[in-house]
């Protein structure tokens, strides 16, 4: 058990799943619990969150500050929600509405840029100056990290690649898929898990979860091969774009696509096309700290 000073809770408030951890100060992990989230639920999130905190900060007697990491972002002119591919968080202040049913210090960031803390912190971009964290799941993310500190940007949306349109298109890539935003050809249309079974079953007629459109094209499947390529190149294109833009140091790939180990050659092999360098010197890299960077970056909220 850690010392109540030595150690921080981190909440990580997914889609399908919600995971608290409690970290000390060194980055060892105390206690992580993991359960389902009651989709389309608001009260029901903000009592299940309060009671998982309550159980950890029991179990690893924690300080008062809970850090949580959301599939969205806190909008600075209204305290709301915005932005979350969680739509039942759309609108409500999540971040005082936790705090009072917790009764201690919340803080709520967006989770990509949970993601990309902690993996600046002690993860894979460990002494990278400017990290670019890429969560690609159910969604796509993007968290940005300068020396160790989030950005999170005058409008709260700094690394929102996924709801820029796809870049340099095909023909056959306009106007897009539609998104949940309310634009068309988002990156996140694409990039996504959903986005990948999607394109896969526009072409082929095959209804085929991304993980296994993976495993089938490691397996020699022709059509799974060629969908996992498209994918690649697109994913190229988009992060030649956030290179562009940003350049920075490192990039990190995380979620549930990030375990396709092909993405860590092909990408690279194709984003010197659209990069405007003559040599593209930034890393992709894979997460140290897999799904548990979230949770890991949002213990790091508080100092």
């Amino acid at each position: 058990m850690a010392n109540k000073e030595d150690c921080r809770i981190g909440i990580d408030l997914g889609g399908t799943k919600i995971e608290g951890a409690a970290l000390d100060r060194v980055g060892n992990e105390v206690i992580r619990r993991r359960i389902p989230s009651p989709q389309g639920d608001y009260r029901a999130t903000v009592a299940v969150v309060s009671g998982l905190v309550a159980g950890l900060a029991q179990a690893a007697a924690c300080a008062e500050e809970v850090g949580v990491g959301i599939p969205g972002a806190v909008s600075p002119k209204t305290g709301l929600v915005k932005n979350a591919n969680s739509t039942w968080l759309i609108g409500h202040p999540l971040a005082s509405d936790l705090a009072q049913a917790m009764g201690r210090p919340v803080r709520v960031e967006n989770d990509a840029n949970c993601f990309a803390l902690s993996e600046a912190t002690d993860g894979a971009a460990q002494g990278f100056g400017c990290v670019f964290g890429v969560i690609l799941g159910t969604g796509v993310g993007g968290g940005l990290v300068i020396k160790t500190k989030t950005h999170i940007g005058a409008n709260a949306i700094a690394g929102e690649w996924g709801h820029n349109p796809l870049p340099w298109p095909a023909d056959d890539e306009r106007p897009g898929p539609p998104c949940y935003c309310g634009k068309y050809g988002c990156i996140e249309t694409f990039l996504s898990g959903p986005g990948l079974a999607a394109d896969h079953k526009r072409t082929t007629g095959e209804v085929c979860e991304a993980a296994a459109i993976a495993e089938r094209a490691d397996a020699g499947d022709a059509a799974c091969r060629a969908s996992l390529d498209r994918h690649a190149e697109r994913l190229a294109k988009g992060l030649a774009m956030v290179i562009n833009v940003i350049d920075p140091d490192a990039i990190i790939l995380g979620g549930g696509l990030s375990n396709i180990e092909s993405l860590y050659r092909s990408v690279p092999a194709r984003w010197g096309r659209f990069v405007f360098s003559d040599d593209v010197r930034t890393p992709l890299l894979r997460a140290r700290h897999g799904d548990a960077s979230g949770v890991r970056g949002a213990a790091r909220l508080w100092p």
